[in-house]
């Protein structure tokens, strides 16, 4: 028994470094951009290469497991998740970085892809497996209060590069561990088949994509894009193995809680971002400042998911949760969009952060919607299709808000504003933006999402992974 346990700590400690490097560059970001001179455009590199890579090789390095083995894949992951944590510590420009966090995506991709599974394989008793999603779960929502902080802490202490540096030691410990303890697992082989063309064909587009809407170079890059884009829904109709089966989306509420679910969360890590920079760039806080001033949203979102949600399903159903948790997260980035240039923390932005409950409340609500559409066979394929749309959701929702609030800013400036003004001027376009998103994420879930139907076990298990992956 302990040994599995074991082997469940070396998953948390997975998870722990892939959420927590998601959130720990938010607070490091104006500290990185003046150490190597990204553009205020630029500089959502840093998060969408990282979020782009992971989103759309997460179903992949999941057949991958299935063909190879589980337990070596969780391995190569962790392996190079470490090799690029060396690679952005010790990078001295922004195209060595950006590619190192394109490599760190594909590391979290490969390991997190296959953690459940492993999981799922090590707890075969009911209460066990429960217990330790539990524990899974828990780790993923610490990570993200975890990474304000330490990402504020280190930045400040011992400068940006350790935010990366300090993923070496617990990365091999977490490799030694996994070598000792996951279960060895023999895959189907590489002849059953992996759609290596079609995740070729939607990272290329999605990066494409990304560099149209910072760049502006709608013409060539948007077009190809658009036609890699295209050719990957194509390739799905015809691949031997698809990445994703285009089944899946005749479902109503797959389809739909899914373009909730990428709309909320392009508002919501956006406001993460954009208000690390507010901070820092407009109300002078240091990094360390930032991260605790973040803090309480992460601590809120992390308190309901785990504890108040399931309850207040159970009691109201999970639109209604759902539509609530929307509307605060409405009423949130609404507020901010009129934040003043000089805030008071606790009668201007305290109350904003209290109010990120709302994604607690949203995510497992959501999740839970969006998986009572999906057929038993196909629980897997719409728990993989979630995280997904997360990542990309996310990479989707930086780029474009944070390039709207540079465009916003450059305007202000040219037009003879002063640089806190100006800066304060393009985040709360950005913030009028995300509320726009959450308005019509809010519509879409009112008119088109139904009262589910009891859930089964498999459905919770699944649930719970999304929450815990989240």
């Amino acid at each position: 028994m302990s040994h599995r346990w074991t082997a469940l700590g070396v998953l948390a400690t997975a998870m722990l470094m892939t959420i927590l490097d998601g959130s720990i560059v938010t607070v490091a970001m104006p500290a990185i951009s003046a150490d190597l001179g990204f553009t205020p455009a630029g500089l959502s590199w840093i998060v969408n290469a990282y979020l782009i890579a992971f989103g759309s090789l997460l179903l992949l390095a999941g057949r991958l497991g299935d063909l190879l083995g589980r337990r070596r894949l969780f391995l190569v992951g962790i392996a190079l998740f470490t090799a690029a944590s060396l690679l952005a510590g010790a990078a001295t420009s922004p195209a060595v970085l950006i590619a190192a966090r394109f490599l760190q995506g594909v590391g979290s991709a490969t390991a997190t892809a296959v953690s459940l599974g492993i999981l799922v394989t090590l707890f075969t008793d009911v209460r066990e497996r429960s217990r330790a999603i539990a524990v899974y779960s828990f780790t993923g929502a610490a990570g993200a209060a975890i990474g304000q902080v330490a990402g504020g802490l280190l930045t400040d202490a011992l400068g940006w590069h350790w935010i990366f540096l300090i993923n070496l030691p617990i990365g091999v410990a977490a490799l030694v561990a996994a070598v000792r303890t996951l279960p060895a697992d023999r895959g189907l082989g590489l002849a059953a088949g992996a759609d290596v063309l079609g995740a070729l064909l939607v990272t290329g587009g999605l990066i494409l994509g990304i560099y149209a809407v910072v760049s502006g170079h709608w013409l060539w890059a948007g077009s190809l894009a658009a036609v890699l884009l295209l050719s990957f829904v194509v390739r799905q109709k015809t691949a031997r193995s698809p990445l994703m089966p285009l089944r899946i989306f005749r479902s109503r509420e797959v389809s739909v809680a899914n373009v909730v679910q990428a709309l909320t969360v392009a508002a919501c890590f956006a406001f993460q971002v954009l208000t690390a920079l507010y901070l820092q760039r407009v109300a002078g806080y240091d990094a360390t400042e930032t991260g605790l001033a973040i803090l309480p949203a992460a601590v809120m979102i992390g308190a309901v998911s785990l504890g108040l949600a399931a309850r207040l399903n159970a009691r109201f159903g999970e639109r209604k949760v759902l539509l609530t948790g929307l509307a605060l997260l409405t009423v949130m980035l609404g507020l901010l969009a009129r934040v003043p240039v000089h805030a008071d923390y606790v009668t201007d932005l305290l109350p904003i952060m209290l109010l990120a409950a709302g994604f607690g409340l949203v995510l497992p609500a959501l999740t839970t919607l969006g998986m009572s559409g999906a057929k038993a066979d196909d629980a897997g394929l719409a728990s993989g299709l979630f995280n997904t749309t997360q990542q990309i959701g996310m990479a989707i929702g930086v780029a474009v808000l944070s390039t709207q609030a540079a465009a916003r800013t450059g305007d202000l400036l040219s037009a003879g504003l002063g640089e806190p003004a100006a800066l304060t001027g393009g985040y709360r376009l950005a913030y009028a933006i995300g509320t726009g998103l959450l308005i019509v994420a809010f519509l879409l879930a009112y008119t088109l999402l139904r009262t589910r139907k009891p859930v089964s076990d498999v459905e919770r298990v699944a649930v719970r992974a999304e929450v815990g992956a989240s």
